[in-house]
This record gives C-alpha cells, structure tokens and sequence, in this order.
C-alpha cells in the first residue's frame, strides 16, 4: 500500500498522480476518489488497471 505523503505545496507534488494521491489531496474517501475520476469530462488515463491523471490536468 502506498504510504500517505504531506505535499506542502503545488511543486511538491509528483507530475503524475494516481486515485491514492487523488484521495489524499482532497481529503476524499477512496470510493469517492474512484468517483471523481470516472465523472464524463475529467482527464484520466487508463494503463490495464492503472488510472493516472496528469497534475496539470487535475488542477485546471
């Protein structure tokens, strides 16, 4: 399991992200996080069983 990292601030945060940094970001529940991600219209990219979301993109 991947471990809960503190990002104080934009730069910190890794280019890519994945729903577990999704969640962590926002303060949402994993279901949730899952949610967002599945919405018509969010950028995501899906590798096999992988969701990543650019920073980038999750921000604007």
């Amino acid at each position: 399991m991947k471990e809960k990292t503190k990002w104080n601030n934009y730069d910190a945060l890794p280019l890519i992200l994945d729903v577990t940094d999704i969640q962590h970001i926002m303060g949402i529940s994993r279901a949730s996080a899952y949610e967002l991600v599945h919405t018509p219209g969010f950028l995501a990219v899906r590798s096999g069983r992988l969701i990543k979301v650019s920073k980038r993109a999750f921000f604007d």
